[in-house]
Order: structure tokens, then C-alpha cells, then sequence
């Protein structure tokens, strides 16, 4: 029993975990991010690439 709570309490102060997922959420923010933006500008993009080539 005395194990177990010594493994708790080492486990309560680690903080790597609580690090990386931080590290995580912030890179999964931007991906979302850049997605959106993609997803956004290619049907604009698309737009504009399909005048220059009827013009051409």
C-alpha cells in the first residue's frame, strides 16, 4: 500500500505528460488551421487558375 502511494504522488507532480499534450493541442490547432485556410483559397484559387486559362 505504502508503494502505491509513493507511485501516486510521484505521478501527481510529473508533469511531462501534461507538456506534451499541451505540445499536442497546440499542433493540432495549427493543422486545423492551415486545413481551413486551405480549403478556403483552393475553390478561389481554383477560380482564378481556370480564367487564365480560358483567357489563354
Amino acid at each position: 500500500m505504502l508503494q502505491y502511494a509513493k507511485l501516486w504522488l510521484n505521478l501527481k507532480s510529473d508533469r511531462r505528460a501534461v507538456t506534451a499534450l499541451e505540445y499536442g493541442l497546440i499542433a493540432g490547432v495549427i493543422v486545423a488551421t492551415i486545413a481551413v485556410g486551405f480549403a478556403l483559397l483552393a475553390n478561389n484559387l481554383s477560380d482564378k487558375f481556370e480564367g487564365i486559362g480560358g483567357s489563354l
